[in-house]
């Protein structure tokens, strides 16, 4: 198999269980790159968290403004930056964040967009956003890392628009964020299976 059709592969293959396919300005973007497999199987598998926590965003609490599209394309595009920063693809490393933002907005993406490249590992910074804070958790949940100050972050955003009790808000979503932990495995297995290097 050619690395470009790893990438083929690493977008759009049917999974068990299923993985959403990445929007398709992503696709492209990621083909123009010349992706490395494996961050595109990554990205893909990042989104597919995202839209579940979106979707019990909107279930669990409708009248809570999100901007669903937004967090579903910084899911899908938190680590392009690593396109440019290749040792960070398996190596700690901060580089892709400002490089990722940087390259998307070079794409014709505004800084709406483009932020949360580099916001994905920042969440206590000043202005960090709900949107900024489920894709964070996106990108640690999908392999069932859960980190207590980051869901807090989440816990406390949602019991402050809601006017609801704490207590109630983290017992919903650590219950949501233990049932999408299930799934870690299946998920990174589909991403190793994809080479590291285009």
């Amino acid at each position: 198999m050619t690395l470009s059709d790893a990438l083929s592969q690493a977008l759009r293959s049917p999974t068990d269980p299923p993985l959403r396919p990445l929007p398709s300005p992503v696709v492209d973007l990621l083909r123009s790159l010349d992706a490395p497999p494996r961050l595109a199987a990554h990205l893909r598998v990042v989104h597919d968290v995202a839209v579940e926590l979106v979707d019990w965003m909107d279930r669990r609490h409708p009248r809570i403004a999100v901007d669903r599209a937004a967090v579903l394309f910084g899911a899908a595009t938190h680590d392009i930056g690593k396109t440019v920063h290749t040792a960070e693809l398996s190596g700690p490393g901060s580089s892709h964040e400002g490089a990722g933002r940087e390259l998307l907005s070079a794409h014709g993406f505004g800084p709406e967009l483009a932020r949360f490249a580099g916001t994905h590992a920042s969440w206590t910074a000043p202005g960090t956003t709900l949107e900024d804070l489920l894709v964070s958790t996106a990108d640690k949940v999908w392999k069932n890392k859960r980190l207590q100050e980051l869901e807090d972050l989440v816990i406390a955003r949602l019991a402050q628009a809601t006017g609801g009790q704490h207590w109630e808000e983290y017992l919903a979503f650590d219950d949501l964020l233990t049932r999408i932990g299930e799934g870690a495995d299946g998920r990174l297995a589909f991403q190793a299976s994809f080479p590291e290097h285009a």
